[in-house]
Formats: C-alpha cells, structure tokens, sequence
C-alpha cells in the first residue's frame, strides 16, 4: 500500500492520495464497487475520488481542513479494512 501526502496546492487544499494493490483487476473492481457508494457526508470542505488501474485502487482526497481529511481517511481505511476481510471470508475470486 502506498500513500502520499501533499502540501496545500495551489488552491490552498490539502492533498492525500492512497493506492492498494489486489491480488487480481476484479478484486480491485469489486472493492471500488462497494466502497464508491459511500459518499462524504459533508456537502463541502473534501471530495474524494476513487479510480482503478489494473489490480490498484487509487483514492485521492482534497480538502479544506487537515481534521475533516483525517476523519474522511480514517472512515474510508475503516470500510476498506471490512471489505477485504470480507473478500478474504468468500476466499478467493475465480477468473471466469
């Protein structure tokens, strides 16, 4: 898992961006299916984007306030960590 985080750009947002790689591109797909839903709750302040590229799920963050991006990573890694073990429980995906 690789992450980075960034200074405040050019627009005075902070920056936060996470890839984890699958074991597999469906793993990857799956993943984002089920964590896209979540939207932020907040109407403003941070937005989050969520892409896929191969078997890595990458996530970027930008947002206003250092505490509302803590909060929306710290939610997200929560969900992520019960969607793998939930994979995990299911064992693995067959390539059909």
């Amino acid at each position: 898992m690789a992450s980075s985080m960034g200074a405040r750009d050019s627009d005075g947002q902070l920056e936060f961006t996470l890839e984890v790689p699958f074991p597999s591109q469906r793993e990857a797909s799956i993943a984002v299916q089920s964590l896209f839903p979540d939207r932020e709750p907040r109407k403003g302040g941070i937005t989050k984007t969520l892409s896929v590229s191969a078997n890595i799920l990458s996530v970027k963050w930008t947002a206003e306030e250092a505490r509302i991006l803590r909060v929306s990573v710290g939610s997200f890694l929560y969900h992520l960590s019960l969607v793998m073990e939930t994979m995990d429980a299911f064992g693995r995906i067959v390539q059909q």
